[in-house]
This record gives C-alpha cells, structure tokens and sequence, in this order.
C-alpha cells in the first residue's frame, strides 16, 4: 500500500523570519532618536568648527544615522518580496521612497562629518551656518517627508491585504497629510522643525513605525492574507 505524505510547509518558517526581520530594522531605525542631544554641539556651528563642543557625540550621532540608514533600506527588501503580491506599484513604491530616504540620510551624514573635520580651522567658522542649514533641509527631505511617502505606500498595502492589523496602517495613513502639512510649514518658514508642534504632527507617523515593528517581531503576518498565493494550483475539496 502507498501512501502520500501530507506536503510539508515550506511558506510558514520562512514568512515569519521575513515578518521578524522587517519588524528588528524598524525598531532598529529609532536608534536615531538620542541624536537630538548628541548634534548639541551643532547648535553653534560656528563655535563647533572653532572647538566648542563634543566632536565624539556627533560622530557617534553621525554612526546612528547610517545604521539607521541601512535599516530603512532593510525594511524595503525584506517587506517587498511579500507586499509586492498585494499592490506591486505601491510596494515599488515604498522601495524607492526608502532608497531615497536612505540616500539623503548619508548625504547629511556627510554634510555633519565635514563640519567633524574642518574643526579647528579658523576659515572654516564661516562656513557653520551653511553647512548647519544644509543639514537641517537634508533631514527635512529625508527623515521628515520621506517618512510621509513611506507611510502612503506601505500603509496603503497592509491596510487592503490585511497582513497586520488595520489600525496599524491606518495610523500611518492618517499621519502621512498631518506630517506632510508639518513639512510645508516648516518649509515656508512658518515654525522650526524642533518646534513642540512639528513633534506632536509627527507623533501619529511615529506610533505606526514603533507599533508596525512591535507587532511583526511580536506576532508576524497574519497568515491569512497569503493564502491565495500559497494555496495556488490546489484544488479544494468537494
């Protein structure tokens, strides 16, 4: 007598590593969060370049932003291959508005470590207030307005597949226009983007990263949203 072994689940382990690695490089991206106090010495960036300072904090600040550079292009690859089944535009989409954010998080990476090594060069104090300015619409394009792209593409997918929970995208989708009204404000000069208000816009864009990686790590995709793929090609019972 022959018998059929019962095929063996090859799409579970392998989606749930996908779900816990995406969800540890969103947490790992909020790394850059002590990097408000470690750019202090910024504040000044006249006297920084003279001396003033702790240059050792801002390299350390400059070293969280590229970990969290790398962990915004991490999200991307690890989430694509599984919300690409979903929304391949949007999913595209969140790829690209990654990339991009990544990019110009090292391009103000860059503009801080040039500042680290004029210091000290009495001709380069009047170069402070440019190089500090051009950090400041580096992050307003990167971890500011990239973030409101990101929110639109990722939330758009999650909230129709159902892969988490929709409040969770639904936080995103809804802090996407606040946090993009945040930017145009402080585009145009209206307040300062460490003023109380541009933080509390930006709160809602924040819980749905923390609570989007919170829950991957913690529970992964539902398993229900994949199952038009991995039961492809079987034919139901009767």
């Amino acid at each position: 007598m022959t018998t059929t072994a019962p095929p063996r689940p090859t799409t579970a382990d392998p989606l749930r590593r996908r779900a816990f690695a995406a969800g540890v490089f969103y947490l790992v991206t909020f790394v850059s969060i002590p990097t408000l106090a470690l750019y202090g010495p910024l504040g000044d960036p006249a006297a920084f370049l003279l001396g003033s300072g702790s240059g050792t904090a801002v390299l350390w600040g400059a070293l969280s932003e590229v970990v969290v550079a790398i962990a915004c292009v991490g999200t991307a690859v690890v989430l694509f291959p599984v919300t690409r089944r979903h929304g391949e535009t949007a999913a595209l989409g969140f790829v690209a508005s990654r990339t991009v954010e990544a990019t110009l998080i090292l391009a103000g990476v860059a503009i801080v470590l040039t500042m680290v090594g004029l210091r000290g060069d009495p001709a380069a104090a009047a170069l402070g207030p440019v190089l500090s300015t051009g950090y400041d619409k580096v992050f307003l394009l990167s971890q500011s307005l990239a973030p409101v792209f990101n929110a639109l593409c990722l939330g758009t997918v999650l909230y129709r597949s159902g892969l988490v929970p929709r409040v969770l995208p639904l936080l995103g989708l809804i802090g996407a226009p606040l946090l993009l009204a945040s930017d145009v404000a402080v585009l145009f000069g209206l307040y300062d983007r460490n003023a109380p208000l541009a933080a509390l816009l930006a709160l809602p864009i924040a819980a749905w990263e923390l609570g989007l990686g919170i829950y991957l790590v913690a529970k992964g995709f539902r398993g229900g949203a994949n199952a038009p793929r991995a039961t492809a090609g079987v034919t139901r019972p009767a």
